[in-house]
């Protein structure tokens, strides 16, 4: 298991000249300005928190809901990515979820290109280079997950990351991540080993049926792995009191979004 947080040789000044930020990631980053699609369950996002703590910065959203690093890679030339003092990149969590192939620090050293995941961040990374030579990149590790099920439709639903998808951890990507920071001596925010977003912290508890008597019952982290949930007949598993870091066992609730925004202000205000 890797752990490391890095601290940037560019000098980064908290003063009042404006920093532009743009945020590349996933739905945990498109969500920040998409709160009806949570059913508003979320006031803001890590993006509005960290400008509030920090107001010279000017963020630039680039979260795509379920994209993985492979599909930012492949789309990398047309996401309109401008020159910006700070860059941040928050993925992982669906190249694990979708089954995409790991691969090895070779394939990112080598430039094998985006077929594996250490091959995606190595075009991430250069793009950002050609963009601003002199520019922070900032790396964030994918947080742990618990059982996933969509507020909208209860048939999007996934298991946490307890267990492996496709023989490959939730661990091995984020551990991929901090190696790809070390290796280019940049900073990275490492969630997935982060105290406070555990997999029993993921939420209270999930309301399932007793498999026995039929009746409902709140079961805690790790004792609902091993209840079913059927989508088509049983009810939404996370009651609003149900909410912890995440208000849907995977993406970050208000509690969630603001552990997040304090790390990357802790690492933003570094010199």
């Amino acid at each position: 298991m890797v752990r490391f947080i890095f601290v940037s040789v560019i000098i980064f000044s908290c003063s009042s000249r404006e920093v532009e930020w743009v945020a590349i990631g996933d739905s945990i980053t498109y969500l920040n300005e998409h709160q009806d699609e949570t059913g508003n369950r979320i006031k803001k996002g890590y993006l509005t928190r960290v400008s509030e703590l920090m107001p010279h910065i000017k963020y630039i959203n680039k979260g795509y809901n379920g994209w993985t690093a492979v599909r930012i890679a492949d789309e990398i030339e047309s996401l309109d990515l401008t020159n910006a003092d700070v860059y941040t990149v928050f993925l992982g969590t669906n190249d694990w979820w979708h089954g995409k192939p790991l691969g090895t620090m070779n394939d990112y050293e080598n430039d094998t290109g985006n077929s594996t995941f250490f091959g995606a961040y190595r075009n991430i990374i250069d793009k950002l280079r050609t963009l601003n030579a002199h520019s922070r990149i900032i790396l964030i590790t994918p947080m742990q997950r618990g059982d996933f099920v969509y507020i909208a439709d209860m048939t999007n639903n996934a298991h946490g990351s307890y267990r492996e998808k496709s023989g490959q951890s939730l661990e091995e990507f984020a551990d991929a991540v901090l190696r790809i920071a070390l290796h280019e001596k940049i900073e990275a925010i490492d969630l997935f080993h982060e105290s406070r977003l555990t997999p029993d912290s993921m939420v209270k508890y999930k309301w399932l049926r007793d498999p026995e008597t039929g009746v409902y019952k709140k079961y805690g982290y790790p004792e609902y792995t091993n209840i079913p949930f059927n989508p088509a007949m049983d009810e939404y598993p996370y009651p609003s009191d149900a909410i912890d870091m995440t208000y849907d066992g995977l993406h970050p609730s208000d509690k969630g979004y603001q552990v997040i925004a304090e790390m990357l202000t802790a690492v933003l205000e570094k010199h």
